[in-house]
């Protein structure tokens, strides 16, 4: 079972024990970034998000929100050079996991989290900003209980390249749940974020100092390989 003959083994060394393991640990405190989905003053998911940074934060992680109010629409005539874009990615670059805390509208996301999504890249130059990075998901809702928006933004998770954590929050008839100070108040649902963020920092500190080894692909490697044969070729020839 080990006649392989498609495998180019020179890129296929097996996997590094110490690389996956035993690699070198970072001190600094896991970085998160937290985006939500709505605008309104009293914003449930914005509210939902000020509680998972608040136990994140307990827990000792590095927290900042991005404000997606003066975000473009994608290909609404700017570009990446735009103020929001570019505070946009380099946030997703500095961190390490994101947070993403939207509304259900219409039976889905609303449509700024997705503008929020849509404007980070799969790769910038280099560098892939959301590659390997933890991400947890919530939704708030004004009816009943309701999965589809986490359901989508797991689908979001999984295209940009992150590793989405098992557990998630739904929030359903927000409006009953957070007092007049904005405040979430006890309930199984708080509970349920205590539980997401836990999990999330788990997930973070386990993979942050390997995610470059944990999403290394052989296909990619292979098709670095062929690119710089082809340059050495191309040099050879002229």
């Amino acid at each position: 079972m080990t006649d392989t003959p498609n495998i180019d083994d020179a890129l296929f060394p097996g996997i590094d024990g110490n690389r996956l393991l035993s690699p070198p640990i970072a001190a600094h405190p896991p970085r998160i970034l937290i985006l939500y989905g709505s605008l309104r003053t009293r914003s449930f998911s914005r509210l939902a998000a000020e509680e998972a940074a608040r136990i994140l934060v307990r827990l000792g992680a590095e927290v900042r929100f991005f404000n997606p109010s003066g975000l473009p629409l994608v290909d609404d005539g700017v570009d990446a050079t735009h103020p929001k874009v570019r505070e946009l990615r380099n946030l997703a670059s500095w961190s390490e996991g994101m947070v993403w805390s939207s509304p259900e509208r219409h039976g889905a996301m609303t449509g700024l989290m997705k503008t929020q999504i849509d404007w980070i890249p799969l790769s910038e130059g280099a560098v892939r900003p959301t590659q390997g990075k933890t991400l947890a998901v919530m939704q708030v809702s004004g009816g009943s209980q309701s999965f589809n928006a986490v359901n989508q933004m797991r689908v979001l998770g999984r295209w940009m390249r992150m590793l989405t954590i098992p557990n998630q929050s739904s929030i359903p008839k927000a409006f009953q749940e957070f007092d007049a100070e904005g405040r979430m108040r006890p309930s199984p649902l708080y509970d349920r974020i205590v539980d997401v963020m836990e999990e999330l920092m788990k997930f973070t500190l386990l993979t942050r100092d390997r995610a470059d080894y944990l999403v290394d692909r052989y296909s990619e490697r292979k098709e670095s390989a062929d690119a710089l044969i082809n340059r050495v070729n191309l040099s050879a020839a002229t």
